[in-house]
């Protein structure tokens, strides 16, 4: 059947091209929110950027006739596109709290107006789309129908996870470690009872792997004899976990499994791309930045480290910074320039040798003299070209997808970028723990073969940090 959207200011500023996500319905956009996005179009930011590009789009559209009257959105799907005015009768008709004409009941009146069209006959459901909580509820209370705007929403608790168990003979896992690695058209379909991990009671099947993923093999005789491994899509084989242990990363050495499938990715070159989830003290950051560094200045694989991050702040703004643009990059980046610190040799030690030390806090500022190490503002990174560079992206769940994509269409050839974050910290007001451009980035590249990820779940920063991560 077919429906009516009614959709809000904030679901265009999301995604400029929500009104072509429609298919085959009737869009509806009331004319208070062409004005809202008339008032954000000299925006310097990204929200300015996505009200220019909904605009564009709309004059678009209005050459192939009236929008008051409705016009085609796409020959192919046979949507419509209408944008209505807020009638003075009909927002009369909303309770006396929600009649003062602010832009949210504009709207709310507008699907109201649609709504009762659907009662008088038009037998067409109407659906008010937004990302504002409490207009969902607005809606609710006056008998409409509301829901978020849900086509980049990835389930956070169905999140590839980058690695999974399977159960096989032992003489399998000998198999492994040939040369030629173990195919996977070789692996016995999976009992019932020792199956892939999240398989339900009773099924049965074969193992189905993507790209890069990583795998556990446990010996069905004796579970403590496991082999790590990494299936290659290419030739479709599995073959065992060997970069960790030729890197020189000095102190760093992976703590537990998904840190060593991790570092598998973050060191092998022709995995271009890396997404590292994880809450905090789990390494993502520190991990990146290390397999970085020895590619960097030891293997000569990339010229340069490039670290940026998201300037958005943890609680209240502290306004404007003082200074130069590295001036004012200090306070955002000092907690990279923490985990260079500690990678370098600055940060661990006994109180008695400190002193030492103290002249190792400032390798990372050679590095930067060397041309080793970029600190970049992500705020100007687009039009950039990046190549041979290893690109470490921090804080990425507060990206949203299009800033996202902006990013990773900056790799040139022969760099490598990974993106780190943790979904449920998120800073920015208009992403969430489903809608941000970090996990929507690891749902769609999922099974690339220039593509790897690994979710990390177990903290290794200190037991108090685990302990606060998991009670808090």
């Amino acid at each position: 059947m077919r429906k009516t959207f009614v959709l809000d200011t904030n679901v265009l500023l999301h995604d400029p091209a929500a009104l072509t996500r429609f298919q085959d319905n009737h869009v509806v956009v009331p004319i208070e929110v062409v004005e809202e996005i008339d008032r954000f179009k000299r925006d310097p930011s990204e929200k300015g950027r996505n009200a220019r590009q909904i605009s564009r789009l709309l004059d678009d559209l209005r050459r192939k006739g009236n929008l008051a009257e409705g016009v085609t959105i796409d020959e192919a799907t046979g949507g419509t596109l209408k944008v209505v005015f807020c009638r003075a009768e009909t927002l009369a008709q909303l309770p006396p709290e929600l009649r003062s004409g602010n832009g949210d009941n504009n709207i709310l009146a507008v699907a109201l107006e649609q709504r009762l069209q659907e009662v008088m006959g038009s037998r067409t459901p109407v659906v008010l789309v937004t990302k504002d909580t409490n207009l969902r509820i607005k809606a609710d209370a006056v008998g409409l129908t509301a829901q978020d705007y849900t086509s980049d929403k990835v389930a956070i608790d169905d999140l590839y996870p980058g690695f999974c168990e399977l159960w096989v003979p032992a003489e399998l896992m000998d198999r492994v470690k040939a040369a030629s690695g173990l195919p996977l058209s070789d692996l016995p379909p999976l009992p019932a009872d020792v199956g892939v991990i999240g398989m339900g009671a009773g099924e049965a099947a074969a193992p189905a792997l993507v790209a890069n993923e990583g795998v556990t093999l446990v010996d069905q005789v004796q579970p403590n004899h496991t082999l790590l491994a990494r299936f290659d899509a290419r030739s479709q084989s599995l073959h065992p976990l060997q970069r960790v242990n030729k890197a020189k990363l000095g102190r760093i050495q992976p703590r537990n499994r998904e840190q060593t499938f991790a570092l598998d990715l973050l060191l092998d070159p022709a995995v271009q791309l890396v997404t590292l989830i994880g809450k905090a003290g789990t390494g993502k950051t520190l991990l990146a930045l290390a397999a970085g560094l020895n590619q960097v200045a030891d293997e000569r694989l990339y010229d340069r480290l490039l670290v940026t991050r998201p300037v958005i702040p943890l609680g209240k703004d502290i306004g404007f910074l003082p200074g130069d643009l590295e001036e004012k990059m200090g306070p955002w980046m000092q907690p990279i320039i923490d985990n260079l610190d500690f990678l370098l040799g600055g940060s661990e030690g006994p109180l008695n040798t400190r002193s030492s030390q103290r002249g190792t806090r400032n390798n990372w500022e050679d590095l930067k003299a060397m041309g080793l190490l970029e600190v970049e503002a992500i705020s100007y990174i687009r039009g950039r070209s990046i190549p041979r560079q290893y690109m470490v992206v921090d804080e990425a769940q507060n990206l949203t997808p299009h800033e996202v994509k902006t990013i990773v269409t900056r790799v040139g050839q022969g760099t490598k970028i990974v993106l780190t974050g943790d979904p449920y910290q998120i800073d920015n007001p208009y992403v969430d723990a489903e809608s941000n451009g970090l996990t929507w980035l690891v749902e769609r590249f999922k099974g690339q073969m220039l593509a790897g990820h690994v979710t990390l779940t177990r903290g290794e920063r200190s037991e108090l940090a685990e302990l606060a991560a998991n009670l808090l």
